[in-house]
C-alpha cells in the first residue's frame, strides 16, 4: 500500500491511528534480514534482535567486521549487504487511494521505512519555534497524511510526502470513531515469539548460505 500507477508512483491520503484496543503503543519496529550470501543463496529472516535476543546474523557480520580495518575489503562490504534492515508497522485509515479507490474509508497495516517515520518524528518533535508538535497517532489532534511516491533513480521515494492541517478525523464524531477504533489490527502479534525462529535454527540456515570459512 498504496497501489503504485505504471510508472511506479503513488498517492494516498491516510491517517495514522492510536494504539489498538488493549495495546499501548500505535505502532512497533521489527527488524528484518534479507540478503544473498557468497554461496548465491538467500537469507530472508526476522531478525531476533525485534525481541531483545541476539542474532546470528548480527554475530557473523561483527566477525566479518572486525576481521579487518580495510572499508572496502570482501568482508566488511559483504557485512554492510546482511545489516538489519528497521521497518514499523502501524494501523491507518485511507482516506483516499488514488489509484486503488476500493481502499478507501478502510483500515489497514501499513509497513513503512525510515524515510517515513522520519516524518512523524519531525512532526512530533519540531525543530523551530513557529512549529506546533502534532500527534499523528492522535483521532482529534492529529492531521491527515499525503502520502506521496514518486519514482525516483529506480527506488521509490517518499520526500514530497507531508502532513496536512491538523484536524479531527470524521470531525470528532466519536461514534464513527469508536467503529474505526475496533477495526484495528493487534500490533503486538508481531512481536510474538512464535513468529521468530530459533537461534539455532537461524544459524543453520546462515551456515548454508554463507561458506563455512566465515564461520571459523
Amino acid at each position: 500500500f498504496p497501489s503504485h500507477d505504471k510508472v511506479d508512483n503513488g498517492y494516498a491520503v491516510i491517517r495514522f491511528l492510536p494504539p489498538p484496543p488493549n495495546e499501548d503503543v500505535p505502532f512497533v519496529r521489527v527488524f528484518e534480514h534479507g540478503f544473498k550470501g557468497p554461496t548465491g543463496l538467500w537469507y530472508i529472516e526476522n531478525s531476533l534482535t525485534t525481541i531483545g535476543q541476539t542474532d546470528p546474523v548480527g554475530e557473523l557480520n561483527s566477525k566479518l567486521w572486525n576481521s579487518t580495518t580495510d572499508d572496502e575489503s570482501p568482508a566488511r562490504k559483504q557485512a554492510r549487504a546482511q545489516k538489519r534492515k528497521l521497518t514499523f508497522i502501524s494501523n491507518i485509515y485511507v482516506i483516499q487511494d488514488q489509484n486503488n479507490p476500493e481502499n478507501n474509508s478502510k483500515v489497514f497495516l501499513f509497513k513503512f521505512g525510515k524515510k517515513i517515520f522520519d516524518k512523524l518524528n519531525e512532526a512530533m518533535n519540531p525543530q523551530f519555534a513557529d512549529e506546533d508538535a502534532l500527534n499523528p497517532f492522535d483521532f482529534w489532534a492529529g492531521a491527515n497524511f499525503k502520502l506521496k511516491i514518486r519514482n525516483v533513480e529506480g527506488y521509490r521515494n517518499y520526500d514530497k510526502s507531508e502532513f496536512a492541517t491538523s484536524g479531527p478525523l470524521f470531525g470528532g464524531n466519536d461514534e464513527k470513531l469508536e467503529a474505526i477504533w475496533k477495526k484495528e489490527h493487534s500490533l503486538q502479534e508481531f512481536l510474538d515469539p512464535k513468529h521468530f525462529k530459533a537461534h539455532e535454527v537461524l544459524k543453520a540456515r546462515l551456515e548454508k548460505v554463507h561458506s563455512y570459512r566465515d564461520w571459523e
